[in-house]
């Protein structure tokens, strides 16, 4: 049985769950905000809060087309390509990244997180990664290996 699909059903669960989880994150942080009337160096309050919720809206966007991507090829069971292997890649760095400042900002627990969140996403795209060939296609029948092969056998022997 192969890990490939159910790996791709989770990180499409995952994103999707974090995607609703950091707009509402951040959409809540902006009423907070907005509220109390807080100024951090100055800063307006008001801009503050919208950029807060623009923030969360956008990230929530960016983790669920990252969430697309996983379903499609959940559903699909054919590996990422193009745009969408760029995304999922860019996901996998986020979340090293947000990992890396969470240890230190919140804690042991969210760290344990995100890089849950990043073996996640590096298996997806590994797992899709080895090409498989049918067992008729490894080897030509006459034995000397595929035109495709970066290395050429010796030259024959010739005598005179």
């Amino acid at each position: 049985m192969s890990v490939r699909r159910p790996v791709a059903w989770i990180v499409t669960v995952v994103l999707f769950l974090e995607a609703v989880g950091v707009a509402a994150l951040n959409w809540f942080l902006g009423i907070v905000v907005d509220r109390q009337d807080m100024s951090l160096a100055g800063l307006d309050p008001g801009m503050m809060s919208v950029s807060s919720k623009i923030g969360g809206v956008v990230f929530g966007l960016y983790f669920a087309l990252c969430g697309l991507v996983a379903l499609l090829v959940a559903i699909r069971d054919r590996a990422p390509s193009g745009l969408g292997r760029i995304l999922l890649i860019s996901a996998a760095v986020v979340h090293g990244l947000l990992g890396a400042f969470t240890w230190g900002l919140v804690g042991p627990g969210a760290f344990v997180f995100m890089i849950v969140v990043l073996g996640l996403i590096v298996l997806l795209l590994m797992t899709y990664d080895a090409h498989e060939r049918p067992a008729s296609e490894a080897r030509p029948e006459d034995g000397k290996g595929d035109d495709s092969s970066p290395v050429s056998p010796p030259p024959a022997p010739t005598t005179p």
